[in-house]
């Protein structure tokens, strides 16, 4: 490349805007139904295991922990986050969020239990 011509495009490129992100001191704004970590909510969840059986990788595991309630054990480490489970749940029991930074050195950071919230009886 001769000088003269690189000069023009050194010159051309400093008004320009970068073209890379300022990722991680910027935060990453995500669209609107993206599809990051789950998240469970276990009040709604009925126990039908719909999302068991619909998730290709195995990522999920509901048990009954007591008289209607249930918790999940979601291993982000299989998951491929492609929301079959939150796409087949009657109760909308799980969703999808925007959160992107899952990354971790430690394996079993990525298994995350969802408990289910204490039985309070209603007083009468």
């Amino acid at each position: 490349m001769r000088p003269g011509k690189m000069i023009r495009q050194v010159l051309k490129s400093i008004f320009k805007k970068p073209v890379t992100v300022m990722y991680p001191y910027e935060k990453l704004e995500m669209p609107d139904k993206f599809r990051g970590k789950l998240k469970y909510y276990p009040e709604r969840c009925i126990g039908c295991r719909l999302c068991i059986k619909d998730c290709p990788t195995g990522a999920i595991d509901i048990k009954k922990v007591g008289e209607n309630q249930f918790e999940a054990l979601i291993d982000l480490g299989r998951c491929i986050y492609c929301a079959q489970c939150v796409d087949s749940c009657p109760k909308k029991a799980l969703e999808a969020t925007k959160d992107v930074e899952l990354a971790q050195l430690d394996e079993s950071k990525l298994k995350i239990i969802f408990h289910a919230k204490p039985y309070k009886p209603a007083d009468k």
